[in-house]
């Protein structure tokens, strides 16, 4: 995909986002979360992240059933892992019934401990991943 090409994408996605993206971004925009910034749909590599904060080296996922147990993802995760990211990734659902548990462990990997915030969901994928 061409750079102009990846950009047009870049802004489709943000203007088609899902339920889940939408709500972490209210949550995610105007520097929010401890003054990080992160940006939404963004290109790195031949890869479109949801949502990258770039100071933090840090990449958000939310993926819907489509990526359950998905081979790309691994390769996706190692090329940003080389470009120096860690990669957290969480279901819709993880995002859509506890949004504050999965706020709280972004502020963890961001090198923050919310005060008495709750974990997410079990089975989610946020809560078993470590930074790669």
């Amino acid at each position: 995909m061409r750079q102009g090409q990846k950009r047009d994408r870049a802004r489709e996605l943000r203007r088609d986002m899902t339920l889940a993206e939408r709500r972490l971004w209210n949550v995610l925009k105007d520097r929010q979360l401890d003054g990080f910034r992160f940006r939404r749909q963004h290109p790195v590599g031949p890869y479109i992240a949801d949502f990258a904060c770039l100071e933090a080296g840090v990449i958000i996922e939310v993926d819907g059933g489509q990526h359950m147990d998905a081979a790309s993802d691994s390769a996706r995760d190692a090329f940003l892992h080389g470009e120096g990211f860690r990669t957290l990734r969480f279901w819709n659902n993880e995002v859509l019934v506890n949004l504050e548990g999965v706020r709280a462990l972004i502020l963890r990997w961001l090198g923050h401990s919310p005060p008495s915030q709750p974990s997410p969901a079990r089975g989610g994928r946020g809560s078993f991943r470590r930074p790669t």
